[in-house]
C-alpha cells in the first residue's frame, strides 16, 4: 500500500527554481544575450520544437523522468497556470561516482547513471503568465500539470529524446509513494 504525500505549491521564480532549471519571462528586444536568456545545450541531436497538446493532468502523480542528453525548455500558450514536479538532477558522471558512495546508483536504458530521486526532494512549481522553463540536464520532471480540461505547450528538445533519453523513476513501485497536491489559484 503507497502512502499519499502532499506537496505545497511553490510559486517558481528565477531565484528559486535555479536549482533545476531557469524561469525565463518576457525581456526588451535589445538582441543582448544575457543571465536571463536561456542557456541551452542542445548539442547532442537535432533540435526539435512542437506544439504538445495535453489532455486531463490531474494533480496527482508516481512517475517522474529525466533527460540525461538535453536541456528542455517548456511553456503554456496562452500563459495560463501550469506546474511542474521537480527534483534535481542526479545524473552520475564518471569522475562523480567516489562523491555517490553509499548512494544507489543505477544504469539507465539510455546509458548512463543515475542515483534515483528520494521521495522528499520533490517539489511542484506553479508556472503563470508569459514566461517558460528550462530544465537542467537531468533535472527530473513530471508535467505540465494543470487544472483544465486540455492545454497547450511549446516544447524545446531533441527530435528523438522521448526515444533514446527517457529515464523514469516510479515512486509508488520503488519508494511506495504517491503525491499529489491542490492549488487555490
Amino acid at each position: 500500500m503507497a502512502s499519499m504525500v502532499k506537496l505545497p505549491v511553490i510559486d517558481a521564480t528565477p531565484i528559486n527554481f535555479a536549482d533545476f532549471g531557469q524561469v525565463c519571462e518576457a525581456l526588451p528586444d535589445d538582441g543582448a544575450y544575457g543571465p536571463r536568456d536561456a542557456e541551452l545545450d542542445l548539442s547532442h541531436g537535432i533540435p526539435r520544437l512542437y506544439i504538445l497538446h495535453l489532455e486531463r493532468k490531474p494533480f496527482k502523480f508516481t512517475k517522474i523522468t529525466h533527460h540525461a542528453n538535453v536541456t528542455q525548455c517548456l511553456g503554456s500558450i496562452g500563459g495560463h497556470n501550469w506546474y511542474l514536479g521537480v527534483s534535481k538532477a542526479s545524473v552520475v558522471k564518471p569522475d562523480d561516482v567516489d562523491e555517490k558512495i553509499g548512494k544507489k546508483i543505477v544504469k539507465s536504458k539510455a546509458g548512463h547513471s543515475y542515483v534515483p530521486p528520494p521521495p522528499e526532494s520533490v517539489h511542484i512549481f506553479r508556472f503563470s503568465g508569459p514566461k517558460f522553463v528550462k530544465l537542467h540536464v537531468g533535472t527530473w520532471h513530471v508535467g505540465p500539470l494543470f487544472k483544465v480540461d486540455c492545454m497547450d505547450f511549446y516544447c524545446l528538445e531533441l527530435s528523438n529524446t522521448n526515444e533514446v533519453d527517457h529515464t523514469m523513476h516510479n515512486f509508488k513501485e520503488e519508494d511506495g509513494v504517491v503525491f499529489s497536491f491542490d492549488d487555490q489559484v
